[in-house]
């Protein structure tokens, strides 16, 4: 394994790793460790190029710093992404040559699964490192209660807006229909509301169309449809200067990271009067599942009790953005920051 170090600033450590022989060019992104040892998970994902790579795991790595502290969790931020093809059947070599890279921070960072990953994956990782979470017979798949956390983070923005943290009768747009957003679909359909999903991969857009009656729409008119909240869960940066005045919707809360490709659109949904429920705050759950279970060794029912507390942050939240008068982007921020220097 080939490792480099790069001094970014704000960050404790940037690192990026090759491992010719196994076919691997990756990067870790340590950026606070003021509450705890970073964590965050492993994003598998084609960029064009190496600075493409970096400039998202620096952006996650510190959403990850946000999201701990907001949740008051004893862990600090960090990410890693793999450079490549996230289709490639080859993956023990791949993921083992991982491991050793995170192993080589020595508990400074702990990884998990991401996009382009999965808990089978963290099996081959464990071979070569113990911080590594989120692993079949333990915490497991996140997915489930990342996508419970972004449901009751909806309610509360329901409640907001409309008085009402009901959703039955509305209806929810859904972009992405991952792992995350199949479940976070069956959330919503369970609770009496209408979907409309897409994704580029037609056979998750089939599936949960199946499984919850939900109308499939193109990828490009997702941003158009008329739909009382729009629930983005893919990647990042999709709220931006050509996506924004499309909406048609009242409130944005969805599962995916860094939606708001910068901060000033945050600003610019706030002068459309849009409600935007903070990413990093509505998809907690997964990390919170993590930290509970397999690094504090709580039961089922006290992570989901503390899971479903997101909805008490989300409202606190726009409470803060109310009585300042500040965007609900910034209020997020300000109080992720209070906490995230406080072990």
């Amino acid at each position: 394994m080939q490792i480099s170090e790069k001094s970014v600033a704000g960050y404790e450590r940037v690192l990026f790793g090759e491992d010719p022989a196994a076919g691997y060019r990756g990067i870790i992104a340590v950026h606070s460790t003021a509450r705890g040892p970073a964590a965050g998970g492993t994003r598998f994902w084609n960029y064009r190029t190496q600075e493409e790579a970096l400039e998202d795991v620096l952006r996650l790595s510190r959403g990850m710093t946000y999201k701990s502290a907001l949740a008051e969790l004893p862990l600090g931020g960090g990410k890693s992404v793999i450079i490549g093809d996230n289709k490639t059947a080859d993956r023990e070599k791949l993921f083992r040559a991982h491991g050793r890279f995170v192993d080589s921070l020595q508990g400074q960072y702990t990884t998990a699964e991401d996009v382009g990953t999965s808990p089978a994956d963290m099996e081959y990782v464990l071979k070569e490192t113990t911080y590594v979470a989120g692993l079949n017979g333990r915490s497991g798949d996140p997915s489930p209660r990342t996508a419970r956390g972004v449901f009751r983070a909806m309610q509360a923005a329901a409640k907001h807006r409309w008085s009402s943290d009901a959703i039955g009768g509305k209806t929810v747009a859904i972009q992405g229909c991952g792992s995350v957003g199949f479940h976070l679909a069956e959330e919503v359909h369970k609770a009496g509301a209408s979907l409309v999903v897409t994704d580029v991969d037609r056979e998750k857009v089939e599936r949960v169309v199946s499984a919850f009656g939900a109308a499939a729409i193109s990828p490009e008119k997702i941003y158009s449809v008329r739909a009382d909240i729009f629930a983005p869960c893919a990647l990042g940066g999709i709220l931006n200067d050509q996506t924004v005045p499309r909406l048609e919707t009242e409130i944005v809360c969805g599962a995916a990271n860094n939606q708001l490709l910068e901060p000033r659109h945050g600003d610019l949904l706030e002068q459309r009067g849009i409600l935007y429920a903070p990413d990093y705050a509505a998809n907690a759950g997964g990390i919170i599942s993590g930290c509970y279970i397999e690094l504090l060794g709580r039961d089922l029912q006290s992570t989901l009790k503390k899971i479903d507390a997101i909805y008490d942050t989300m409202l606190a939240i726009f409470e803060l953005a109310r009585r300042e008068g500040i965007p609900s982007y910034q209020a997020a921020d300000r109080l992720a920051e209070q906490r995230s220097a406080k072990p």
